[in-house]
């Protein structure tokens, strides 16, 4: 993940789940609070009622790759804590990053187009 860091610290999730705005739908569940800085952290909890170690870190490996696949179309400044659900554990790709595309929706995290616009201004300029 390029932009993005990682929520490790009990302390950090605990921060999100009492501050933070949830919405699930089948396969995630998502909390996202405004951290007042340039940068995501994005931290990802899959229980072991998910599945032994292998199914929890291959779902991990689905939703940090999908959200990698979105990352630069979504506004900065937020911790976001993805939990996966139950179902997760016999997901497909395609399903998991739908159900995140869903879930950023309907957070309001992606850009809009004026402000990729903006974005991609910026970037000319620097050069």
């Amino acid at each position: 993940m390029k932009f993005t860091e990682s929520l490790k610290k009990n302390f950090q999730f605990r921060y999100v789940y009492n501050r933070g705005r949830s919405i699930a739908n089948r396969h995630l569940v998502m909390y996202v609070v405004r951290n007042g800085t340039q940068g995501n952290k994005l931290g990802i909890s899959v229980s072991k009622k998910v599945g032994k170690s292998v199914v929890r870190s291959h779902v991990t490996r689905l939703i940090k790759e999908s959200y990698r696949n979105m990352e630069e179309d979504l506004k900065s400044g937020y911790d976001i804590v993805v939990i996966a659900r139950v179902i997760c554990n016999d997901s497909t790709y395609q399903e998991v990053n739908t159900s995140l595309r869903h879930l950023l929706k309907k957070h309001h995290l992606f850009l809009s187009h004026q402000e990729k616009d903006m974005g991609k201004e910026g970037e000319k300029e620097a050069r």
